[in-house]
């Protein structure tokens, strides 16, 4: 369970999910309104126990399943050569979730746009304490909030974004999706190509993007990273230990449509990568951060 909830998690300290032993809590802003989730196994065969609380409770809760990846259907899915095949094996259990909220994806996930993870999860925690607000019931209590609702978010001036580290070029791509949030929201019904049609149709939104709210949201098995800082180099030192372009990336993978997503995400978890050599991307450091 916690594998399949760690999929929404933005960074290590996202204050819209926290992890207290094995249960794991959300703050979610659902189309009736925020709630609180929290998340409980109780035993091996799958059983989990779960609570809400707030306006949006009931909506969480029948979602839930959804979320834990029980319409991720597997059924047609073949594994074709050993490498993925062993992979898959290690683990049967993996599903995607699928949270059903474009919003809450779409945002983080502009905020990672072509900046070190370090970074965009540190600005989407000032986002979130600065503009968020604290989650219902007890999830107060353990310090959980809920991400700004997209109104917002569409209302927060550029030198508010930059005191968040946020260049112009996210924040500007960040405030028209909130713009037209409810548009988006409407797609989520549709067909993964439809839905990737309508978020890239959004000046700001690319390949990239797309692939990784559709993943999140809809449960996507298809959806690819390219442009991904790391995905293709961990995909070709999985098989031969060199790095892929994206494009051999995309021809190794094709064999797999509509699953190409699940095999990439199989052969980045494998435990090969490139050894490190020299200092990583490093965090940008010009913009007016206001430490939080």
């Amino acid at each position: 369970m916690g594998s399949l909830l760690r999929q929404q998690r933005r960074g290590p300290g996202d204050p819209t999910q926290r992890a207290d032993g094995a249960r794991t809590w959300r703050g979610v802003r659902t189309p009736e309104g925020p709630a609180t989730l929290c998340v409980e196994p109780l035993a091996h065969d799958g059983t989990v126990h779960a609570r809400a609380w707030g306006a949006g409770a009931a909506w969480a809760l029948e979602q839930l399943p959804a979320l834990l990846g029980a319409e991720d259907d597997v059924s047609s899915f073949e594994p074709r050569t050993p490498l993925v095949a062993d992979a898959w094996l290690r683990t049967p259990h993996w599903r995607l979730g699928r949270t059903g909220l474009v919003h809450e994806s779409l945002l983080p996930s502009i905020l990672e746009q072509k900046v070190t993870g370090q970074e965009a999860f540190a600005s989407f925690r000032r986002l979130v304490r600065r503009f968020g607000e604290p989650a219902p019931g007890p999830g107060a209590d353990v310090g959980l909030l809920v991400q700004p609702a997209a109104e917002t978010v569409a209302r927060i001036p550029s030198w508010e974004w930059l005191q968040l580290g946020v260049d112009g070029a996210r924040s500007t791509a960040a405030v028209r999706c909130a713009r037209v949030a409810d548009s988006l929201q409407r797609v989520v019904d549709r067909d993964p190509g439809r839905t990737d049609a309508a978020l890239q149709s959004v000046p700001g939104i690319g390949v990239w993007t797309s692939a990784e709210v559709r993943m999140r949201v809809l449960g996507d098995a298809d959806a690819v990273s390219y442009g991904d800082y790391h995905l293709a180099t961990q995909v070709g030192w999985a098989l031969g230990h060199a790095a892929f372009t994206d494009q051999q990336m995309a021809d190794y993978l094709a064999p797999w449509e509509p699953q190409r997503g699940r095999v990439a995400h199989l052969l980045r978890g494998v435990g090969m990568s490139r050894p490190r050599r020299g200092p990583r991307m490093a965090p940008r450091t010009h913009l007016p951060v206001r430490r939080r």
